[in-house]
This record gives structure tokens, C-alpha cells and sequence, in this order.
């Protein structure tokens, strides 16, 4: 018997407990300090008490070699067939030009195209969506730039891509910066709406001082009416808050703010943060982004002392909380790139990319659907091949089907190479989430 290959075991953040977690088995188990104590001497090749050793081994952390290569294949399997049924979001960006300077844009650098969008290529979009997507479910996501520009010419594309995803019996989601949610409303409450992605960076002065109006000029109070608006209106509204060294400290705040609000007791209301990271040219050379660990240690303590930040957002701490509200594991995550499998991005332009984080780049386009089709089969199968088993960092990490190799954009900017690692601070992340969720001051 081995000790697998995918356990990960570390004691737990402030505990003198240990946890021991097993993707492939679906196992996970918190053990006490001796227990931790006798599975160190075990892996130090000591002897352990046959009745520990038998609890390892029923639970799946002790297992045959050969039978555990064939359980991960097994698994793969199943990934592959149940992703293969998933369903595709599908990204349409009408313009990369917005009405804001955010200090952390990653587009202000994309070089702006004569070309306008038209119906011509709206319609293409859905025409190529019908043929090569047939009989996939299916959703709508409209981005940008920023795709709710207040003009009568852009109101009138957007009238008609809700008209024709509605056509298409497609849900359709926007992400938005807000500003003129207020004069969309009546064109959204004509759609089938699955939500309205808004960001809001903190209060007042320090959403303002990141999120401004292009020349200057607040949006804060623009944004607050807008998400009201939508909400009034039955519109479903998925807040995101981008943090960074600059605003951490404006989160429980934030919190605050949208609990006074009603926003959090809303069932059409949910929240996400979004660490502001490298991407493309973006933020280089600053000393303002957190690291993936780094984030979430210092919202960990954060919550420690504004418990109510869990009433506006409760960490993921990779797959703790999952396993706190289901009580059991997530599946085996041998994939954490959506890109050419269940996420594509389209612009008006009429080029298609992998994704949001390629879409509108130079050199990432894998084809056209308009004004005629053509597909770069060649660097679409690069995208859709990889996953922990083409990846080599991934093919001897314990925490693989938990990371599932990042994301690929990500590790094609820092390598050159589409298949290789975008590690996540997994081990890391489930030492603060098994405190979080699972210890307490008796425990």
C-alpha cells in the first residue's frame, strides 16, 4: 500500500488539528494532533497503530498503486463525458471603447478597430452560435469595453442582441461598469436575464479614485442607483469588488454598505471578489496586487474581526467551503480552463477567441465568423487539449484535481506555452478554509 498520490494533508490554520483531503476518493477527514503526529511518522516510514493504518486504507489515503491509476482514468472519463454535456457560456463583445479610465484596465492598450458594429454581424454571430453549437445548452454573456454605452446608436444594438438571444431562446447576461444601468432597464426587463455583473470597488472616495469617468468625474452613486434599479425591476445583479493593497481595507465597509442597503437579504443578489492581478500589460510592476494566498490570509483575518463580511461574501478557500455547505467533495477538477470547451468569445469585428482574458488581443484569434467562417483548427485543439494530464507541472502534483492547472491565458502570458501550469495556493488555501469553516473556539 502507498500513500496516495493526491492526498493533501497540513495542519490547519491557529489548530493544533490536521486535515487530510483526497479529490479522486472523495474523502476528507480532520485529524486530531496525535492522529496528525502518527500519519507524519508513517510517511518518515515509522510504524502506526494497525487501527489507524486500517482507517487510512478504508478511507482511501493508503490504496494499491495500480488500482488508483485505474480509478484516476476512470475519473477522467467521467470528467471529460459530463464536460462534454456542460453548458458553453458564449461571450459577444460589441466594442472594446468604454466611458471609464479604471487604473487597473487590461484593454486600454487594444488597438481600436474602424470597424462598427453592425446587425449584419450580429446576425452572423447567431447564425455561426446555431450551427457549431447545436444541441449544447447554452448561454449569453455580453461584455466589453463596456457594452451599455449611453448613445441611441448603442442602445439600439443592444435592443436588438436582446431581441435576437431572446429569438434564440438563449438566457443572456451582462457584465457592465453600471453607469447607465438606468437608462437600460427598459430594454433588459425585455430579455431573458440570468444577470447583471456590476462592479463596485468600495464607498464613495475609493471606488471613485479607481473607477472614474474617462477626463474625470465619480461613478459611485451612479452605480448604487443602478444596481437599485435592477433590482426593483426583478433583474438579477452579481456584484464584484476588484481587490488589491489599495482597498482591502474598505471591505468590511463595502459589506456594511450593501447589507444597509437590503442588497444581501435580495434572493436576485450575490457577490463576488476579484483579485486584481497581472494580465497582458496590466499592473507589471506595482507592488499593490496580493498574491493568491496572500488575499485570502488577509480577508481571513479581516473576518475575524468584521464577522458580518461573511453576510456580504464567504470565501471559497478552493474547495473548503463547498465541502462545509454540500458535506462532501467536489468532483475531481482536472480542468480549470474553460477556454474552447465550455467558454468562447466573440467581437464585433467578427473574430473568435478562447476566451475573456484573449478576447480582443492581438495574435489570439482562432478564426472568423464573419464576414466569412474560418477556424484555426490547429490552435483551437492547443486549447482544448489541455488539462492536468497535458500539462507536465500537473502530472506529479498532489493538489492537481483541486487546481486543475489554472488558467490558460495565464500561463500562455508567463510561458509560451498554453500547456503549462497556473498554480493555485491550494494546500494554502484549505489550511485558512478548514479554520473558517470547520474549527471553533471549543474545537
Amino acid at each position: 500500500m502507498i500513500f496516495s498520490r493526491h492526498n493533501i494533508f497540513s495542519r490547519i490554520t491557529g489548530s493544533d488539528n490536521f486535515f487530510i483531503v483526497n479529490l479522486l476518493r472523495g474523502s476528507a477527514d480532520i485529524l486530531s494532533q496525535e492522529e496528525g503526529r502518527m500519519l507524519h511518522e508513517f510517511l518518515e516510514g515509522k510504524e502506526i497503530p494497525v487501527e489507524f493504518h486500517e482507517s487510512l486504507k478504508e478511507q482511501g489515503y493508503l490504496t494499491d498503486e495500480k488500482a488508483e491509476e485505474r480509478l484516476y482514468q476512470s475519473k477522467y472519463l467521467d470528467f471529460i463525458d459530463t464536460r462534454d454535456g456542460d453548458e458553453v457560456q458564449l461571450f459577444f463583445v460589441p466594442n472594446y471603447s468604454c466611458n471609464f479610465a479604471c487604473t487597473y484596465c487590461y484593454q486600454d492598450e487594444y488597438s481600436a478597430s474602424k470597424q462598427a458594429l453592425t446587425t449584419n454581424v450580429i446576425d452572423a454571430f447567431f447564425t455561426y452560435v446555431k450551427k457549431e453549437f447545436a444541441g449544447r445548452k447554452k448561454y449569453l454573456t455580453i461584455f466589453g469595453g463596456e457594452p451599455l454605452l449611453n448613445s441611441p446608436k448603442q442602445k439600439e444594438l443592444i435592443e436588438y442582441l436582446v431581441r435576437m438571444s431572446n429569438k434564440s431562446n438563449l438566457e443572456i447576461c451582462f457584465v457592465t461598469n453600471g453607469y447607465s444601468l438606468v437608462d437600460y432597464i427598459d430594454i433588459l426587463k425585455t430579455g431573458n436575464i440570468r444577470e447583471i455583473q456590476v462592479t463596485l470597488d468600495g464607498i464613495g472616495k475609493v471606488h471613485d479614485t479607481r473607477r472614474f469617468l474617462k477626463g474625470g468625474g465619480a461613478t459611485f452613486s451612479k452605480i448604487v442607483e443602478g444596481i437599485d434599479a435592477c433590482l426593483q425591476s426583478e433583474l438579477p445583479v452579481n456584484l464584484r469588488m476588484v481587490i488589491d493593497k489599495e482597498n482591502i481595507d474598505g471591505l468590511a465597509e463595502m459589506a456594511q454598505f450593501a447589507i444597509d442597503k437590503g442588497w444581501t437579504n435580495n434572493e436576485l443578489f450575490k457577490t463576488q471578489l476579484g483579485r486584481n492581478y497581472e494580465l497582458h500589460h496590466c499592473q507589471a510592476t506595482t507592488e499593490k496586487l496580493f498574491s493568491r494566498i496572500s488575499l485570502y490570509e488577509t480577508i481571513f483575518q479581516q473576518v475575524k474581526t468584521s464577522p458580518h463580511i461573511l453576510e456580504f461574501y464567504k470565501p471559497a478557500y478552493s474547495i473548503s467551503k463547498f465541502l462545509a455547505e454540500n458535506g462532501s467533495l467536489p468532483d475531481p477538477l482536472f480542468d480549470a480552463c474553460p477556454a474552447c470547451k465550455t467558454e468562447w468569445a466573440f467581437d464585433y469585428t467578427g473574430h473568435i477567441f478562447s476566451c475573456t482574458a484573449t478576447v480582443g488581443k492581438s495574435g489570439e484569434s482562432l478564426g472568423t465568423f464573419f464576414p466569412e467562417v474560418t477556424r484555426n483548427e490547429e490552435m483551437i485543439s492547443s486549447w482544448e487539449s489541455r488539462d492536468v494530464t497535458s500539462i507536465a507541472e500537473c502530472n506529479t502534483c498532489n493538489v492537481q484535481l483541486a487546481c486543475g492547472g489554472g488558467c490558460g491565458s495565464v500561463a500562455k502570458n508567463r510561458t509560451g506555452n498554453i500547456c503549462s501550469s497556473d498554480c493555485r495556493p491550494v494546500k494554502e488555501l484549505l489550511e485558512l478554509g478548514f479554520n473558517a469553516y470547520f474549527e471553533t473556539d471549543n474545537n
